[in-house]
């Protein structure tokens, strides 16, 4: 397996060198996506990015865990938990390894 990350800096130097927008404005438009995707989901929206796949919030309920080393009941509050679902198109990529 590959330990490299890829970064906001990534994503704006993609954007530089294929767009052809200058680096300043790059690293603008991937924030302001990054700022769009991350309002929807604050406000509860899902997040569809075709061929890629669906980000979404999920409402998981109070429960009863137990701690794995000493087996003590503890309780769970409830919260809110960020999802995503691959699309089919991903999950084959990801599967055959390739880049495109």
């Amino acid at each position: 397996m590959c330990a490299k990350t890829l970064t906001r800096m990534d994503l704006s130097e993609a954007v530089y060198r294929e767009v052809g927008l200058s680096r300043n404005e790059s690293s603008q438009l991937v924030e302001s996506v990054l700022q769009h995707v991350s309002d929807a989901l604050a406000s509860g929206e899902s997040v569809k990015i075709s061929s890629f796949g669906t980000f979404s919030i999920r409402d998981k309920s109070a429960r009863v865990g137990r701690n794995p080393k000493t087996g003590d009941e503890v309780p769970i509050s409830p919260r809110r938990v960020l999802t995503f679902r691959p699309s089919h198109l991903m999950k084959d990529r990801v599967l055959a390894g390739t880049k495109k």
